[in-house]
């Protein structure tokens, strides 16, 4: 079976997390996708955080899945010829240097429209046009600049920056949709452009809610559904929640049954107006279905602290996945609080691909993430990342370069 993406052909200038997350994806559809590294050393996070002495870590195999790996010296002449004869067969350049690094190596957006009118410049940048549009960016830095950790926490502490990596991981997704979207428009427009990702962007699109709750906020200057109503303060900006669910329906982590030595027995437990009835009756509270102080949403948000402390008073007599099956059975939304063990282990998740098992050469066999995205006519294998400049030879022959040639641009330190 084909895949979505055959034929495109994806020139990968990117490293560490957030490009790494986008071009994994292409080509887990199905595109051509060539990873362009540094010879004798490769993307950075080869080496990093490594749990075997002198093979690729985790952290890059995980996010190279289904690429081929060349090594050239961008800066050697007969390399950068090299790499312009890339240009002119690829479709997408994808890049997430430091600002301006594209340019200073030459291929400035002008020069590569000349080797090709159709290409495709796809970039992820910390900040888009303005007073930081310079500055480099990581992942929390990101969060902190898009919004995100601001409201997130308890009102008593800190900022908390999230575990889930939506600045880069986030920002890579975010940068796929938009090549994506440049290719469909180029097979009408015949014409490449410029896709721009910008990190703060990408956090404070996944950020929205809280932005709709700064709007709210100024004009009422409260907010039933958070936890600082009815007896805190709100202050001009919005509030960092805890658990709230952030939404219509309020929800809290409640503990379950062995919750003093697990640190994960939780369960997210979520007050949905029309099971409220169901609720009562599960928690043995069967009175608040008609009590005028509970029997309604806007009745019950004055009370949700003691309503979610009888709830948990339940659920601590249950392990999470017993309060979980009964729940199920009356349509009350929950949730475990699910482990990295858990998930690992989690055989549904292995069915669906969602959690795969890679054989590496080097490395031996690990787990990885898979394509969260599943097309009925396009379906995903994950093959291992590969090693590096692995791909080096063939690439070139593709490029029409003799062996002669090859062996000669390597004497030259071109690749």
């Amino acid at each position: 079976m084909s895949k979505a993406l055959d034929g495109v052909r994806i020139l990968d200038f990117t490293h560490v997390q957030s490009g790494p997350t986008c071009t994994q994806l292409l080509a887990w559809f199905g595109a051509d996708v060539i990873k362009v590294e540094r010879a004798g050393a490769g993307d950075i996070t080869r080496e990093q955080l490594r749990d075997i002495p002198d093979v690729d870590s985790l952290y890059f195999t995980m996010l190279n899945h289904n690429k081929r790996s060349v090594t050239i010296d961008t800066k050697n002449p007969e390399g950068k010829q090299v790499l312009e004869a890339l240009i002119q067969k690829c479709d997408v350049l994808v890049e997430n240097f430091a600002p301006g690094a594209l340019d200073r190596m030459g291929f400035t957006w002008e020069r590569i429209q000349e080797l090709n009118p159709r290409m495709i410049v796809a970039s992820v940048k910390g900040f888009g046009p303005g007073p930081y549009e310079d500055c480099k960016v990581y992942e929390n830095v990101a969060q902190c600049a898009g919004g995100a950790a601001s409201t997130t926490g308890f009102d008593d502490g800190p900022p908390v920056v999230t575990g889930a990596q939506i600045g880069d991981s986030g920002t890579g997704l975010h940068l796929a949709l938009g090549i994506v979207t440049a290719l469909y428009q180029r097979t009408h427009s015949g014409r490449g452009q410029r896709v721009l990702a910008a990190m703060q962007d990408g956090v404070l699109n996944l950020c929205r809610v809280k932005l709709r709750d700064q709007q709210r906020l100024e004009r009422t200057g409260v907010m039933k559904e958070y936890p600082q109503y009815p007896n805190g303060e709100f202050g001009e900006a919005v509030p960092r929640a805890g658990n709230a669910s952030g939404g219509g329906q309020p929800g809290w982590i409640l503990k379950c049954k062995g919750w003093e030595t697990d640190p994960n027995a939780y369960i997210y437990f979520i007050t949905q107006a029309p099971v409220w009835a169901k609720i009562c009756n599960v928690i043995g509270k069967e009175e608040w279905a008609t009590d005028p102080n509970y029997a309604t949403p806007a009745a019950r948000l004055p009370h949700l602290k003691d309503i979610f402390a009888e709830i948990e008073r339940w659920t601590m007599t249950k392990t999470k996945f017993e309060a979980m099956q009964i729940l199920n059975k009356y349509d009350i939304p929950c949730g475990p609080i699910l482990s990295m063990k858990e998930i690992a282990e989690e055989p549904s998740l292995r069915k669906t691909g969602t959690i795969v098992e890679v054989d590496h050469p080097t490395r031996g066999k690990y787990l990885t993430v898979g394509n969260p995205i599943k097309l009925s006519d396009s379906p995903t294998e994950v093959t291992r990342s590969p090693l590096l400049g692995e791909h080096t030879d063939e690439v070139m022959a593709e490029l029409g370069y003799s062996p002669e040639q090859v062996s000669a641009l390597r004497t030259a330190g071109a690749i």
